[in-house]
């Protein structure tokens, strides 16, 4: 998906391996907004990204998820996954949603 490769290069003007996208993903689903040291924890699971890096991350795919939302980007079909058991709130569901598909 185009938005994703723009993604990486608009980051902190460094690029993101998948390893990395993959270990961002990941920790975003274990620290959601009300962790302490929400970016401190995620960036220690990506690995050679700072917490204000991993924070500029999600913000650009928070602002890619809402011009897909938009209709500015098509939405492609995709199956829903069950729930982890957390409860997680409607950003980090949209970005979650948004990240399966990659």
């Amino acid at each position: 998906m185009a938005s994703s490769s723009l993604t990486s290069s608009r980051s902190s003007g460094s690029s993101w391996t998948a390893k990395q996208n993959k270990s961002f993903e990941k920790a975003l689903a274990l620290y959601d907004k009300d962790t302490p040291d929400r970016w401190q924890n995620v960036a220690g699971l990506v690995g050679g990204k700072s917490p204000e890096e991993v924070k500029r991350h999600y913000e650009i795919l928070i602002e890619d998820l809402k011009h897909i939302e938009s209709g500015q980007v098509p939405l492609p079909n995709y199956k829903s996954n069950g729930s982890n058991g957390k409860t997680l709130g409607d950003e980090e569901q949209r970005l979650l949603r948004y990240l399966k598909l990659k």
